[in-house]
């Protein structure tokens, strides 16, 4: 798959690594849409972006949103051949806390976003893309989604992030399977500790102290390194099926 040829979409891709992978594909040739809830920044993205741009306001956790919003930008590129899931949130509280409990329906929350968005958008993807001509290697599709180290090192108060995002660690094989009948891949990432606007807002002490946990580089990870790690999974026809951890050797500790 050449990245100048691909039609993409990139939920949350206003802002984080959604937005710095929608970049990395403009850059490269792609046509990318802009699938976000936040409306006026993915407005604003996208003028950064250019005419290879277009957005589509969307709740992931909508069947209905996410449904339409796909077909829109298959309607407006003309096809789909790479999306890009990073849409996700997290709340952090411990499940019995001295003051508060973790709820049901910030639990549900968490799994909705992050885990049956990613569905949602896997199955939608999937189904565009299946009609696709196929490339010479039978190729007519890729679909990478973010999941976290987390997935396997989740620390105290993140038992509902850690959840999903190893269920969409563990989606990723079967996924695998079940499209490669239709010619499309499937790859997670399992970012580390990177330098989005879940730690901008902490002081910069305290981000160099997050970062030099990592053995190396002893940093937080740039957002434009997953962008690069989404791109070569699309140019890679051999990997699909698998989780890729991009953490700088960084094993998460108990809190």
């Amino acid at each position: 798959m050449e990245l100048k040829e691909a039609k993409t979409i990139v939920t949350g891709g206003a802002s984080g690594l959604g937005l710095a992978t929608a970049k990395r594909l403009v850059q490269g040739g792609a046509r990318v849409a802009i699938l976000d809830l936040d409306g006026t920044r993915a407005q604003a993205a996208a003028a950064e972006l250019g005419q290879r741009a277009f957005v589509f306001e969307t709740d992931v956790t909508s069947e209905a949103s996410v449904e339409a919003a796909v077909a829109g930008a298959v309607e407006s590129m003309g096809s789909l051949t790479l999306a890009v899931n990073c849409a996700g949130i997290i709340v952090s509280q411990r499940t019995v806390g001295k003051d508060k409990r973790l709820s049901l329906e910030d639990f549900n929350r968490v799994l909705a976003v992050n885990l049956s968005g990613t569905f949602l958008i896997c199955r939608a993807a999937a189904g565009h893309m299946q009609h696709n001509a196929p490339t010479a290697d039978g190729e007519r599709g890729v679909i990478v989604n973010t999941a976290s180290i987390a997935a396997f090192e989740g620390q105290i108060g993140q038992a509902a992030y850690a959840a999903s995002k190893a269920a969409v660690a563990g989606m990723t094989l079967p996924l695998a399977r079940e499209f490669a009948v239709f010619g499309v891949r499937v790859m997670t990432v399992a970012p580390g500790l990177f330098d989005t606007l879940m730690v901008a807002g902490l002081p910069e002490t305290a981000r160099a102290a997050l970062g030099a946990q990592a053995p190396f580089p002893h940093r937080l990870g740039k957002p434009e390194e997953f962008a690069a790690l989404v791109c070569h999974i699309y140019e890679n026809p051999m990997l699909n099926g698998e989780v890729i951890r991009l953490d700088a050797a960084l094993r998460m500790p108990p809190k």
